[in-house]
């Protein structure tokens, strides 16, 4: 009896023990760290959901001018507007035309989506944004037009331009000045870039303007690119040769805004002073009569028509080849 009950307690031991192993090898068990979220859980974050936002660029002549200023309020309405992150990035001048390069070829390694550009010359951008194409970049252009001669030998295709009508716009600012000349009057044209179609399109339609009248005669033609400071000086030297000038057309608000500000300087409130533009000043010195006319070329929608053209190339829409926007004369009337 002795005996049965020695055996019933080593049994009763052995099952403590295998019970006690059990329940460590379940406790080892249940402490592994948990596997590592999938791919798919991670790419469903709100951080990569922003990633798959268009990146689209706006790439201008430089924010020392209030006309690009407009424009990239135009290009943020349509940034809010449309839920694409927008980069805007400028030269230094307008006449920074390699610093315009340099911005391209930067856009190109940051891969960007779309590239918007109101490019300072017609000809220089064309091979960066050739390779900025060639690299899958969808290319809008604005404001001033590339060349189309020169794009079709490089091989840049299918560019959409947006702007306006600049041959009739500076023709229409000329008119309200020739309207108030009567008698043989000596004028003279301030010009912009002479690289620039835009400010080729500009002169030729002041030019126009003028020659329809009989009664104005053109003694001079200068390029002050685009600048007030330019502007001044141009205009002292074209009065210092030709003090008999009694109209002067200016490219844009900027130069023309030097020009006033040496005819002031030198009692000169006998010029008929017409302009481009329509910036804030500009528009002021309409209303106080030191300036005859400018023309509004509705810059922030430029900037917001750039940056939906290229969401909607994006998404595979076909666009126009040209689209022009309207141009408004502005005259203290």
């Amino acid at each position: 009896m002795h005996f049965c009950h020695e055996i019933s307690a080593q049994r009763t031991f052995l099952s403590l023990i295998a019970s006690f192993l059990f329940t460590l090898a379940l406790a080892s068990c249940s402490n592994e760290p948990e596997s590592p979220p999938t791919e798919t859980i991670q790419e469903s974050t709100p951080s990569s959901q922003n990633k798959e936002k268009k990146n689209i660029a706006l790439v201008m002549k430089t924010l020392t001018n209030p006309f690009f200023i407009e424009m990239e309020r135009g290009a943020r309405r349509a940034e809010e507007d449309l839920g694409i992150n927008l980069q805007v990035k400028t030269a230094a001048q307008e006449t920074s035309i390699q610093q315009q390069i340099g911005i391209v070829e930067s856009l190109i390694s940051d891969k960007v989506d779309a590239i918007v550009i109101a490019p300072g010359d017609s000809v220089e951008l064309i091979p960066v944004l050739k390779l900025a194409q060639d690299a899958g970049i969808v290319i809008i252009n604005i404001d001033n037009e590339l060349d189309p001669l020169y794009s079709e030998k490089v091989g840049l295709s299918n560019i959409p331009f947006i702007s306006v009508d600049n041959e009739q716009g500076a023709y229409n600012s000329v008119k309200t000045v020739v309207q108030q000349i009567s008698k043989p009057t000596a004028v003279a044209i301030l010009e912009g870039i002479r690289e620039a179609k835009n400010a080729d399109d500009r002169k030729n339609g002041a030019i126009r303007a003028f020659n329809e009248s009989p009664y104005t005669n053109i003694v001079a033609m200068e390029t002050a690119h685009w600048k007030i400071d330019e502007g001044y000086e141009v205009t002292k030297r074209i009065f210092s040769q030709h003090p008999e000038i009694g109209a002067l057309f200016c490219a844009n608000d900027m130069m023309a805004l030097g020009a006033i500000r040496y005819l002031q300087s030198n009692g000169r409130d006998d010029v008929l002073v017409a302009a481009f533009d329509a910036l804030e000043l500009a528009v002021k010195a309409v209303n106080e009569g030191t300036l005859v006319a400018t023309i509004d070329q509705q810059a922030a929608e430029q900037g917001y028509q750039g940056v939906v053209f290229a969401h909607k190339a994006l998404a595979g829409e076909k666009l126009p080849e040209i689209t022009l926007i309207d141009t408004l004369v502005i005259t203290r009337k």
